[in-house]
């Protein structure tokens, strides 16, 4: 996503509600946030009952001198800052806990479902000086067990910003994602002179073909060139550049629409 604002972090945000389960029903949240003026970063692992934990990630960042905290140390600094916390069944939808009961079953595929109707929230985006940043959050893949903590809230792996190179969000299998460290190789071939495209093709590829796992990216540079890009059957995609909506679900497919339409 290409945002033209004054202030990049701003218009970052997701929220848990709708997250992928563990195992026993519990919603554990994953989250980072990247400035890649500086490359200051904050995340948040496994944590609970919190509504907008990459809003908790900017807090970790910008308050702390650390760059993660997980599960009850995260939630009590989410205390001492005045994040309020919610009911665990606040964030939990209808659909995610027909989903859960489903993929129980041995055969079921975690990272086709993930990469559908539920999973990663993810988003880049430039200013009109450059400056990029990126955020992901996530619920993690299906039947993933208590603590299970994976590439979200891992620099250079869920997501990496850099004002010299650009901005990458991943959502995919966070195992195989980390085994690469996506975001970061994507922006190696970037530094080589590829384009956002065919850098994140690049990323993509190497990763299907080495660790045989399926990801999707949305990927920006600083003069505004973007990207998103998948090996999964789809990944629900958007970018905002200047007057216009860009938009897709499937392979191929890129709709547009105006943003001054009603």
């Amino acid at each position: 996503m290409q945002h033209q604002s004054s202030s990049c972090l701003s218009c970052l945000t997701s929220k848990g509600c709708g997250s992928v389960l563990t195992t026993s029903g519990n919603v554990e949240m994953d989250a980072i946030v990247m400035d890649g003026k500086t490359l200051a970063s904050g995340a948040v692992s496994a944590v609970r009952n919190i509504a907008n934990p990459v809003q908790l990630a900017r807090l970790v960042m910008e308050k702390t001198t650390h760059t993660c905290l997980t599960a009850h140390g995260a939630n009590q600094f989410a205390l001492a800052m005045g994040v309020p916390e919610v009911p665990q069944e606040s964030l939990i939808t209808e659909y995610s806990r027909m989903r859960w009961e489903k993929n129980l079953a041995p055969d079921a595929n975690p990272v086709e479902c993930q990469m559908g109707k539920m999973g990663t929230v993810g988003a880049v985006a430039v200013d009109i000086e450059g400056n990029v940043a990126c955020a992901t959050s996530t619920g993690g893949i299906l039947n993933k067990m208590e603590g299970r903590v994976g590439d979200t809230p891992c620099i250079g792996c869920g997501g990496f910003a850099d004002n010299q190179v650009g901005a990458v969000s991943t959502t995919g299998h966070g195992e195989a994602i980390m085994k690469v460290t996506l975001a970061r190789l994507i922006l190696f071939h970037m530094e080589q002179g590829q384009s956002p495209e065919v850098a994140s093709d690049m990323g993509l590829a190497y990763m299907k073909s080495r660790v045989q796992g399926l990801a999707g990216v949305v990927t920006v540079d600083p003069q505004g060139q973007w990207a998103a890009r998948f090996t999964s059957s789809q990944m629900a995609w958007a970018a905002a550049q200047k007057d216009t909506l860009h938009y897709g679900l499937y392979t191929g497919e890129h709709f547009t629409q105006s943003l001054d339409e009603p």
